[in-house]
């Protein structure tokens, strides 16, 4: 990404090696999902920036079903929480 900071909606930096919580989908049940950054990416495609994430899950899943793959992510940064700075 560019020289501009992506932060999260309570306004933390949203860096590369970053803890972060997000919402996934299983079914019909939506559970947060934590995850590390790798990445900080664009989308252009739809004709405006969209700021996007390429994470790696941790496994650590709210819900009682356990996730069956833990290869890394393409998210939308939108609704993100940063709960750990980078080492």
């Amino acid at each position: 990404m560019g020289k501009s900071r992506l932060c999260d909606f309570t306004g933390a930096e949203i860096r590369v090696g970053s803890m972060i919580a997000y919402p996934t989908r299983q079914g019909n049940v939506v559970r947060n999902t934590e995850a590390k950054v790798l990445e900080r990416l664009t989308d252009k495609s739809t004709g405006r920036v969209v700021p996007k994430l390429r994470v790696q899950p941790t496994g650590r899943d709210s819900g009682f079903i356990a996730r069956q793959t833990l290869t890394p992510q393409v998210i939308a940064a939108a609704h993100v929480v940063v709960i750990g700075d980078p080492e």
